[in-house]
């Protein structure tokens, strides 16, 4: 068996290389979508290797970006030979064997191998919903959603919800540099809003599975999205609306997922990411009764 030799994870990587191995994953977990990667490749520092049709991606700790981590092993090789690999590798390099947003599935098959310490990733857990209730808004309880999305259609008529691709791209620049001049200026949200510029751009070259839209107003792009199919999930990494638009999140949110389910009907849920500990995002994610969250974990040996 050969050891592990690393190398940047790209576009052409990912469609190429990765997908075909990361898309027989189980889970529903962000950190392993076609996006989810790719969106934070400069962020968390992901590499690939391959061997025995098995995919090993080496990051960053999710909660701790001064350590190296690993994602949770997918592919043929038996779980145990492929930890005994990474322990070795790390032996060599001088540094401990960590898995970074282990989803809950696989945990407890890394503490059978000798994994020492567990711990949740509070802050990180995705949100899960189901994809007829988002597309819909029906029922009582998404009663305020549909309010807002109705007096968002009354007050915009013309409204339309494009596809992303090369040819509308601009229009998701123009959303976004208006974005950026409303935003904040901290370091997390200068860096989240440059994670989302270079995903954009991957539109231009090599979208692979991604799926995106843009809503227009008054013949004007208002907010944009971006997201991808594993499975029966969606998962969406990007939802940026103008609050010059009242009603545009709720709008594009709806209309995203309902044209979602329209091009994969076997869809059963969306994920919409974690919350990041941040007290209004935590609120808006529950205003839409997600049901589960999806908790990951930290586990070192």
């Amino acid at each position: 068996m050969s050891g592990l030799i690393f190398k940047p994870v790209s576009p052409e990587a990912m469609a190429s290389d990765i997908w075909p191995i990361l898309s027989e994953e189980k889970g529903r977990t962000t950190d392993f979508s076609y996006g989810g990667i790719l969106m934070w490749v400069s962020y968390f520092d992901y590499q690939y290797a391959i061997v025995d049709d098995t995919l090993f991606i080496r990051g960053r700790v999710e909660d701790d970006r001064t350590k190296p981590a690993f994602s949770f092993p997918i592919g043929k090789m038996p779980m145990a030979e492929a930890v005994a690999l990474l322990g070795k590798q790390c032996r060599e390099e001088g540094i401990a064997l960590e898995f970074s947003a282990v989803p809950e599935y696989a945990v407890g098959e890394l503490k059978e191998l000798g994994a020492k310490t567990v711990t949740e990733l509070s802050h990180w857990g995705d949100y899960l919903y189901e994809i007829e209730s988002i597309a819909t808004l029906h029922g009582k309880k998404m009663g305020k959603k549909r309010n807002h999305v109705n007096q968002f259609m009354t007050a915009y008529p013309d409204w339309q919800l494009l596809d992303l691709d090369a040819s509308s791209l601009d229009l998701a620049r123009e959303v976004m540099k208006l974005f950026e001049s409303e935003g904040d200026d901290t370091p997390e949200a200068i860096a989240e809003r440059k994670l989302t510029n270079d995903i954009l751009e991957m539109f231009a070259t090599s979208p692979g599975e991604m799926h995106g839209a843009i809503l227009m107003a008054e013949g004007k792009p208002c907010a944009v999205t971006v997201g991808d199919v594993k499975g029966d999930t969606l998962f969406v990494h990007i939802e940026k609306a103008l609050r010059e638009f009242p009603g545009s999140y709720e709008m594009i949110n709806k209309a995203f997922a309902a044209r979602m389910l329209e091009l994969h009907p076997a869809l059963r849920y969306v994920n919409r990411e974690d919350d990041a500990g941040d007290e209004g995002l935590r609120q808006a994610k529950e205003s839409y009764h997600p049901v589960d969250i999806l908790k990951k974990y930290n586990v070192i040996f």
